[in-house]
């Protein structure tokens, strides 16, 4: 760490941060094998808890936590207020209550103490200290629309799956905002290094620690917990060992792609990307469609494959991409900006005040629906009156000589035969064209999209239609059809199907004399799975053992996240597949036994364990 930086023009630049590597590999040398004095600051920080659930946030939290999409997140909603009766109506965009609603709010929570074994704990506190007060966080008449924030009802009913799921994470809000404020203290540790050269190295490491839970302990934290990587207790002055430090070469990263939690953010507060005062305070109440609509949005969008899902990440499909280029060249880009929508509603909300009349704003909506369709049609007739210098060269299909040249195409007078210029979003050279017209194939290309709007290369060929299709490259040939050189590695005893010889290839770990199935295929284990090399002592122990050990570092192929799981060996099939641990509950552990209506009348009922 640089003490002695100063914020300056360069807006990547930090006190933590060293640009010169030779700079990098000075400091380390030096500091090998030295000491260094601790020093420490420390101050409380305090973050009260997050005001209750509209549907927006609701949806937020849920994708965030379980990767809930927004429509599904509604329809949980949805159940649990119409089937169940356990939440109240989800289709708000209000985070507060009513002022008058203390005493019912006092009737629910009661309920919750009396009856839900997992959030009585939470609910007596509440009603010992009598924390249900006036608080314009929860009571605020006045910023409450046709309906108010999303808060359970007081009914206690059995629920399974995603659904307690979602009234877990409703309770669990609405108990909150009745807690006083976390507090944490922050640390900034600084370790200096002094050489006899008069040179100092300074060494930062920060940490937060939770030192009262307050409203945190109704999602289990406990004080002492740390949020960060948890830092040791020093004394100031105390001598700290350099046992390990190392140059960590870093990149700055682009922003993150929308998720559905990101996206409904933004559409929230789309008026922030309006820079017309009055159009975003206009927005600034809505934002981009309601919390009832904007589920509907996404979906649409995706039905209509705009968009994409890739894991919990929504992208942009090629389809999307082009209609945003193609509305920009006819001149449409108003139609692509949320500044449209904020004029909208800030036209609704004059007509709401009686200072516009509705006929006015129809009048404008027709003007503007007339001016689009205008536009659309004088774009078509011009695409497809210009038409560049006539290419010289024989159509492939028919051989006469000489093919018409437009902007969108290269296309023959005498037949069928037609090139677009533009293939699976790549558009494509002159050269690249009559390459392909002439030879019948193109090589290997980058930049196509494809229609999730992810990027790959490959060629263009004539197929017998004279028609363009694409051909990728070759792929490595499959390695049960290679003859590699393969290595006894180690003997292995498989239960039930006696010894066999561990054969070790480039690729995979393989039993030749071992085969399962009606074809008789030999069982192999590849030697890197989801990007996780596997060795040869986990291999011996899921043959002969049915299960490695809990492995970590694997990379799943849909949301690129790392995951740790067990390898396990299904003998019937050869195959090999995962198992998973035990995921840490989010919420306090459940009480088993008697509660609620059975509980006084003294009655236990034995609880069943859920399926998996």
């Amino acid at each position: 760490m640089d003490r002695d930086w100063k914020k300056n023009d360069n807006p990547h630049s930090r006190a933590e941060r060293i640009w010169d590597s030779a700079l990098a590999t000075v400091i380390r040398d030096r500091c090998r094998g030295k000491s260094g004095t601790v020093t420490e600051e420390k101050k409380p920080v305090t973050t009260i808890a997050p005001l209750l659930y509209d549907l927006t946030s609701l949806q937020r939290e849920a994708a965030n936590r379980y990767g809930f999409s927004a429509k599904r997140t509604l329809q949980l909603a949805q159940e649990c207020y119409e089937k169940h009766k356990v939440l109240t109506y989800p289709r708000t965009d209000s985070r507060y209550l009513p002022e008058d609603y203390l005493g019912k709010v006092y009737g629910i929570v009661g309920a919750v103490a009396e009856e839900n074994a997992e959030f009585s704990p939470f609910a007596r506190d509440i009603l010992d200290n009598k924390r249900v007060k006036p608080n314009r966080r929860v009571f605020d008449t006045k910023k409450v629309s046709d309906h108010f924030a999303i808060i359970p009802t007081g009914k206690i009913e059995k629920l399974s799956g995603d659904v307690q799921k979602l009234f877990e994470m409703v309770m669990a809000r609405f108990l909150a905002v009745f807690f006083p404020p976390a507090v944490f203290e922050d640390t900034r540790r600084t370790t200096l290094i002094d050489h006899r050269d008069g040179v100092t190295d300074a060494f930062l490491t920060t940490g937060r620690v939770l030192v009262e839970p307050g409203w945190q302990a109704v999602y289990g934290r406990k004080a002492g917990s740390s949020s960060k990587e948890e830092l040791v207790p020093v004394q100031d002055g105390e001598q700290a060992a350099v046992r390990e430090i190392e140059i960590r070469n870093a990149m700055t990263k682009p922003p993150a792609r929308y998720n559905e939690a990101t996206l409904l953010a933004a559409m929230e507060g789309a008026g922030k990307l309006v820079h017309d005062e009055e159009l975003a305070a206009a927005m600034s109440e809505r934002g981009l469609g309601t919390p009832a609509t904007r589920a509907s949005i996404i979906e649409g969008l995706i039905s209509q494959e705009y968009i994409a899902r890739d894991g919990r990440d929504l992208l942009a499909t090629r389809r999307g991409i082009e209609l945003i280029a193609l509305l920009e060249r006819i001149g449409l880009k108003t139609l692509t900006s949320p500044s449209l929508t904020g004029e909208w509603e800030y036209k609704l909300k004059q007509m709401e005040q009686a200072s516009l009349g509705r006929e006015s704003f129809m009048d404008g909506i027709k003007k503007l629906t007339g001016e689009i369709v205008k536009r659309v049609h004088d774009f078509q007739e011009a695409q497809q009156q210009v038409e560049l210098p006539e290419i010289d060269l024989d159509c492939p299909c028919c051989h006469v000589h000489g093919l018409k040249n437009t902007l969108d195409a290269v296309s023959c007078r005498s037949c069928k035969f037609s090139i677009r210029k533009v293939i699976s979003g790549r558009e494509m050279a002159d050269e690249e064209l009559k390459t392909l017209i002439v030879d019948g194939k193109t090589g290997i290309l980058q930049g196509f999209t494809s229609r999730f709007g992810k990027p790959f290369e490959a060629g263009l060929e004539l197929n017998d239609k004279c028609r363009a299709a694409l051909y990728f490259p070759a792929r490595e040939e499959d390695e049960s059809t290679v003859n590699e050189e393969a290595v006894k590695a180690a003997s292995v005893t498989v239960p039930g199907m006696g010894e066999h010889d561990v054969m070790e290839t480039a690729k995979a770990w393989k039993l030749p004399t071992l085969t399962v199935g009606k074809e008789h295929t030999p069982v192999s284990v590849a030697r890197t799975i989801l990007g996780r090399e596997i060795p040869l002592d986990q291999v011996l122990k899921i043959l002969s053992e049915g299960k490695s050990d809990l492995m970590k570092g694997f990379i799943s192929q849909r949301t690129k996240r790392p995951f740790d799981a067990y390898l396990v060996f299904n003998a019937k099939l050869g195959k090999i597949g995962f198992e998973f641990p035990p995921r840490e509950k989010k919420f306090p552990a459940r009480k088993t036994g008697a509660s609620g209506k059975n509980a006084k009348e003294g009655k236990a009922k034995e609880s069943k364990p859920k399926s998996k």
